[in-house]
């Protein structure tokens, strides 16, 4: 690889990073991809609930709206077009009690407003009559809500990507940036520690949970720009398949305020349920599920799920998610940013990029890709928060 020039090169083989080269390369420019670890989507965009998000929760005007109604729209198109197994099965968010039904009015409202497709609201009958077993005073119906093969998805873009010209290069990590007047030279190391060094136009870091490592790396004060990750785990639990088909379709609370959704049900392709995640800060990249948690994991659920025990439920995965705002910190958008005003000319940086990041990955690309080319700002000066 020594002495391998590209147009473009993408930092990162997440979801986010492998649909930014798939992006680049369909616009002819030549793009290489590297990825520390010897899979792709091996941190964050594996280990998630796996769900296309109708774009509910997000402020009004957010990236993370904007970029959710675009890329949920894309994701339903891409899995049609690439055979990328998915289900637009629904979601229910559950209220019990005055106060949490007062919730779901300021949440439709936001639903409605973000343009996250229809939105129905249900009383308790009704929910009884599409979910017997969950109980709700009141709750919202969202029939774009779905769920897909993450690993599917992925696949589709890195197949792209290498149908288009571009290549994944594995098992090789960025150790230094260096800015020269034709771009950027980058230096890596692969698995066996040898040293290579990669010369390009443009860098897209689309690195996740080390994106503010990175953009460190390449000269950007992240300090300044208030770009440090905050690591956050998601533990999940299995429910035991004896409780049968507890609902058909997910099945959220009213969000609880810590940062997350909730411990809500989800389901995946094959029908098997599991409750999460739950928040919990962390420096450590640690990935052991507390067994520990199912106590309150099923208090949690048993709220909207009556039947469920602590009894019932397995430790199954966790999944760290690289947050922007700390615990207790207001809102933080996702950035898409091209780095020229902070001393990083060339280079477009994708930080913050957690839930909904799976369902926007696609519509997040074609914002980093106008970057790269110059026409980021004209296309959507509120590109970032």
């Amino acid at each position: 690889m020594a002495g391998l020039d590209a147009d473009v090169v993408v930092i990162g083989a997440g979801v986010v990073g492998l649909a930014c080269g798939a992006e680049l390369a369909r616009r002819g420019r030549n793009v290489v991809v590297l990825e520390r670890h010897g899979t792709v989507g091996h941190e964050t965009s594996s280990r998630n609930s796996e769900v296309i998000h109708a774009g509910i929760y997000y402020p009004e005007g957010s990236l993370k709206a904007r970029a959710c109604v675009e890329g949920r729209g894309l994701v339903y198109a891409r899995c049609a077009a690439f055979g990328v197994p998915h289900a637009r099965i629904g979601k229910l968010i559950v209220a019990n009690g005055d106060e949490e039904e007062a919730a779901l009015a300021g949440i439709a409202a936001r639903a409605r407003a973000n343009r996250a497709g229809a939105i129905e609201e249900w009383d308790a009958a009704a929910v009884a009559r599409v979910e017997p077993r969950v109980r709700a005073s009141a709750a919202l119906w969202s029939p774009e809500t779905g769920i897909v093969d993450a690993h599917g998805l992925m696949r589709s873009y890195h197949g792209e990507l290498e149908a288009q010209g571009g290549s994944v290069v594995l098992r090789t990590a960025v150790r230094d940036l260096v800015a020269h007047s034709f771009g950027w030279y980058l230096e890596t190391t692969d698995g066996d520690g040898e040293r290579f060094e990669i010369s390009c136009e443009t860098v897209v870091n689309a690195a996740g949970l080390a994106a503010d490592r990175v953009a460190a790396r390449a000269g950007v004060d992240v300090a300044a720009k208030r770009w440090q990750i905050h690591p956050c785990r998601g533990d999940y639990f299995s429910v035991a398949p004896g409780l049968g088909a507890l609902a058909r379709h997910l099945v959220y609370p009213v969000p609880p305020g810590d940062g997350g959704l909730g411990v809500h049900l989800t389901l995946d392709l094959g029908g098997r349920i599991r409750l999460g995640p739950d928040v919990t800060y962390q420096e450590s990249l640690a990935l052991e599920v507390d067994a520990g948690k199912a106590d309150a994991f099923a208090r949690a659920a048993s709220r909207y799920l009556p039947e469920l025990t602590a009894a019932h439920l397995s430790p199954e995965m966790a999944g760290i998610r690289p947050k922007l705002h700390g615990p207790g910190e207001p809102f933080r958008d996702f950035v898409v940013e091209e780095s020229s005003d902070s001393g990083a000319p060339g280079m477009v940086h994708l930080v913050g990029i957690e839930s909904p990041g799976l369902t926007a990955a696609g519509a997040l690309a074609r914002r980093a890709a106008d970057l790269v080319e110059g026409r980021g700002r004209s296309r959507d000066p509120r590109r970032s928060d």
